[in-house]
């Protein structure tokens, strides 16, 4: 496993660093965001689905669960589960038909999900930070490694 902590001082930032992630992922691959109310999940998210193409509005699946966005040959999935009860409706929504390889799956409150949903390639855990955000990046494999390091610089 591999951890890098970014700041974003803004919205703006947090566009920019959704552009960052977007790029690095290639439209491809499962990312958790985790962070209280108001954190900024769905701000980095729309960043990530910007990044990728999307040019119209990106809204808060709050009360339909998740949002398709099909980009050319990219389909992205942005999932906000807050108001999930329990996991096991996640079966109703079909929602492993949703996780395929040449997705990408935005996952907002996963930690409602455990047990049903599939690991994420990065976990991304957003605070408040000096006026900003921190987030804490952190790979759960070989596709997260691989973004951490080029998001660090390293590459």
């Amino acid at each position: 496993m591999r951890e890098v902590t970014l700041f974003a001082a803004d919205e703006e930032a947090m566009y920019a660093l959704g552009a960052r992630l977007a790029a690095v992922s290639e439209g491809r691959g499962v990312i958790y965001l985790h962070g209280d109310l108001g954190a900024g999940k769905t701000t980095l998210s729309r960043g990530i689905i910007r990044g990728l193409g999307h040019a119209g509005a990106v809204k808060s699946p709050t009360f339909t669960l998740v949002e398709p966005y099909e980009l050319g040959e990219k389909r992205i999935f942005h999932f906000d589960l807050y108001r999930l009860s329990d996991p096991e409706e996640l079966e109703f929504l079909g929602i492993r038909d949703y996780f395929a390889d040449d997705a990408l799956c935005l996952v907002e409150w996963p930690q409602r999900g455990c047990g049903i949903l599939p690991r994420a390639d990065l976990d991304i855990t957003i605070s408040s930070q000096d006026g900003g955000r921190s987030l804490r990046l952190l790979s759960q494999g070989a596709r997260g490694n691989a973004w951490c390091a080029t998001l660090a610089g390293e590459v």
